[in-house]
């Protein structure tokens, strides 16, 4: 069964349809699982009846001949910022954390049609606000990769480096954010996939510094509906899967348009089918210099350049390119991310749900004391600064114009699409997962500004964009780089992925014997 858990979706989906296996058993395992990994703190609720009750359904249809695809019976994960009917959906923040919504997400609704066994919800930073997971109510989420769970449990290769879990209380690697406990979730083999959020770079992020497939889809291809929001315009359901074969099979799962969801695209979607054999002799990528920034490390560089030799010698035409609005960015991102914040929590007020405060003696102090205890300092951050931006003073100065070079960062891309690139080649992190107590040297905003540098743009622009492990840093632990393409271009940018993915063959993650799950 240890072997089972760290296969592709699809290989287990064929040992469910052949009757080699039952999904209570692969269940079972899961959750056991949960417990052994327990340290790392990725998950906030192990929904392990919930999954018990799916998984005996996946089983009763699995008797019957009748499973519903490729999903029934294999466990998923789902952030805590998605509603899920009858469940806790805390945002990771003591706002919410009595919070159980009456109605679920339409991303989860419908990996349940398709039989996924839902195994819990997953850490993050609080409300989504962070790159890291270190900023959550129930404590930060640790990268498996570096730490003694990974030296105990874990093998990737006898001919890959090894990392040494370093002793200490905070020399312990971050797993990345938000989506961070969606992320070690996949990692750990808990789950096959794992739904994150993307708004900056908040499925991508994590992971990178994880060593697994984390795909941001084209702004509007998926329902938001139950996703609760952070930036209205730039907020997309992201996937976490250990291949782009099953990312792409969450994708088509879960994809197309909602009548709940206003921004989804009116059009049916075409599920992505990715063949064995793939050409790339007549793609065109770009790299763009602009991701070359200060703080990039030489072992991300150097995948970098290597990925582009690979590409280049597999018959692609690879060409330096310029998206000269890049640098403004991400301070665009931070002046839009706070309005947004500001009006998205003004409902967080004590009156109708969420965290009330004990003692007030007006509604003032109702709000007031409700807001000051139910958020972090983080959350309280951005929620003054957006108001400070929104003040009929500073509306032109600071929202009018970041909205103006959001539509100029748009603009740059939308001008190497039409001179015929079909894809971009950047850097997704800087560098490797780095430790946390270096990590927290620097404060949340400051880390953001660095994390999000190359991710951010694709959600300024809403283009799809996938985040591919490459290979080890001398240190053992993962290195990856970004694609992005053109709007709606999901087939030819997993496409490529799959092709990167097969001709590096990073190192994945396997349970050793020594973690008995019978």
């Amino acid at each position: 069964m240890n072997k089972l858990l760290s296969v592709p979706i699809k290989e287990v989906s064929q040992k469910i349809r052949g009757s080699a296996v039952r999904p209570s058993e692969i269940c079972k395992a899961s959750v056991k699982l949960t417990s052994v990994v327990k340290p790392l703190n990725a998950y906030i609720t192990v929904t392990s009846d919930v999954a018990e009750e799916q998984a005996r359904a996946a089983d009763e249809r699995q008797r019957r001949s009748s499973l519903l695809g490729q999903l029934d019976g294999i466990p998923v994960a789902v952030k805590d910022n998605y509603c899920v009917k009858g469940e806790p959906t805390t945002c990771a923040s003591r706002m919410l954390a009595n919070f159980t919504p009456g109605y679920s997400a339409t991303v989860y609704e419908r990996l349940r049609s398709r039989g996924a066994v839902l195994i819990g919800k997953t850490n993050l930073d609080e409300f989504a606000m962070g790159s890291g997971t270190v900023d959550s109510l129930y404590g930060p989420t640790k990268n498996l990769w570096g730490s003694e769970v990974l030296s105990e449990f874990y093998s990737h290769g006898p001919d890959s480096p090894r990392v040494t879990a370093r002793s200490g209380k905070d020399a312990w690697r971050i797993a990345g954010g938000s989506s961070g406990g969606s992320a070690v979730a996949v990692a750990t083999g808990t789950c096959y996939a794992a739904l994150g959020s993307d708004t900056g770079g908040s499925t991508r992020n994590p992971a990178s510094y994880c060593g697994l497939v984390g795909l941001k889809p084209t702004y509007g291809l998926v329902s938001r509906h139950g996703l609760i929001p952070l930036l209205n315009s730039m907020d997309v359901p992201g996937i976490l899967a250990r291949t782009v074969d099953d990312a792409a099979l969450i994708l088509n799962a879960v994809a197309g348009p909602d009548e709940a969801d206003p921004t989804t695209v009116r059009r049916e979607y075409e599920p992505i089918n990715l063949p064995e054999t793939i050409d790339i002799s007549n793609l065109r990528v770009g790299i763009p210099k602009e991701y070359g920034v200060r703080g990039i490390s030489e072992e991300v560089e150097g995948c970098w350049a290597k990925v582009s030799r690979l590409l280049e010698e597999a018959g692609a035409s690879v060409v330096p390119v310029s998206l000269p609005h890049t640098d403004y960015s991400i301070v665009c991102y931070s002046v839009l991310n706070r309005c947004d914040v500001a009006s998205n929590l003004a409902c967080y007020d004590g009156v109708e749900y969420g965290h009330r405060a004990d003692e007030w003696s007006s509604a003032h102090e109702l709000y007031k004391r409700t807001r000051s205890e139910g958020f972090n300092d983080v959350v309280k951050g951005r929620i003054l600064v957006g108001n400070y931006f929104l003040l009929a003073e500073n509306y032109e100065r600071y929202y009018v114009k970041a909205m103006r070079m959001r539509r100029l960062i748009a603009r740059d891309f939308d001008a190497l699409w039409n001179g015929n690139v079909d894809l971009l080649l950047t850097p997704t992190t800087l560098t490797e997962a780095p430790r946390y107590d270096q990590f927290v040297r620097l404060d949340n905003q400051t880390q953001c500004l660095i994390q999000d540098h190359c991710t951010q743009p694709a959600n300024m622009a809403g283009l799809p964009a996938i985040n591919v492990p490459i290979e080890l840093s001398r240190g053992g632990l993962p290195l990856s780089l970004q694609l992005m393409a053109p709007l709606f271009h999901e087939q030819r940018l997993l496409a490529v992925a799959k092709w990167i993915e097969r001709t590096v063959r990073f190192p994945r993650l396997q349970l050793t014997n020594s973690c008995s799950l019978e």
